[in-house]
């Protein structure tokens, strides 16, 4: 039977609480038992455990002792942090819809390969079969030298540029606008007028404006927001402002 490593994050299901501890099931694992200690369960003194833990709950835990010869694995849940517990829950999350997007991409090819194998592919270049569809969405050539029949390749690329958005990153600038006319502030709010649902300003206390825009990489960001930038110095010295990007 597989078991986890010793350190590594697991999630598990509460079956039977004891006054001493829990016994726990692992998912991930083929419903392997392992064992919940009460010691383990918050990092201060326990009078009643049932405050803590329900049985049928779901927590993200960490295996912090395991004896494989007799199969027994000792969890616990105070040694995770909450960065681990959500990075965790994320990739869990991320797995399942993974697991459901390559049953659809083998569905659609019409393939006679094993399910299994094709995950075994996948996770041999990429670690996971969901880092496999978050590069297929964004390179359809990633998967040339993947040991697969050329049509799951085809439904697999397909797949994920369909269910997969690219993760968007944000780029900004801070402005210093001044402008000495007597309508100085209605020429500032037409220097920083946009419809452009990506970009966003925030006043920071005059003369002071910075520049939120996402995009899909960070060069595209930078060379859509230096656009913007240039647009608004020009408008800026035409109305006879001085406009001025913070380092």
């Amino acid at each position: 039977m597989e078991l986890p490593e010793e350190d590594e994050l697991v999630l598990i299901q509460i079956k039977k609480i004891l006054p001493y501890g829990a016994f726990c099931i692992l998912p991930e694992y083929n419903n392997a038992e392992a064992f919940l200690h009460i010691s383990e369960v918050a990092p201060r003194w326990i009078k009643n455990i049932h405050e803590f833990i329900s049985e049928g709950q779901r927590h993200v835990a960490k295996v912090y002792r395991i004896d494989k010869e007799k199969n027994q694995i000792d969890l616990s849940l105070k040694r995770v942090s909450e960065e681990e517990k959500k990075n965790k829950l994320l990739v869990s999350k991320q797995e399942k819809r993974a697991e459901k997007l390559l049953e659809l991409a083998l569905a659609q090819s019409k393939g006679k390969v094993k399910p299994e194998d094709v995950r075994k592919k996948l996770e041999e270049h990429f670690g996971t079969v969901y880092d496999a569809f978050q590069q297929s969405s964004e390179n359809d050539k990633i998967l040339d030298e993947v040991t697969l029949p050329a049509a799951i390749k085809e439904r697999i690329v397909e797949v994920a540029q369909k269910n997969i958005k690219r993760p968007m990153v944000g780029v900004s600038r801070i402005l210093s606008i001044t402008c000495y006319q007597p309508d100085g502030i209605e020429i500032i709010k037409k220097l920083l007028s946009t419809e452009d649902k990506k970009l966003k300003i925030r006043y920071l206390g005059a003369p002071r404006y910075q520049l939120l825009l996402t995009a899909k990489s960070y060069k595209e960001g930078e060379r859509q927001l230096s656009h913007v930038v240039e647009d608004i110095k020009s408008l800026s010295e035409k109305h006879k402002c001085d406009t001025k990007v913070e380092e």
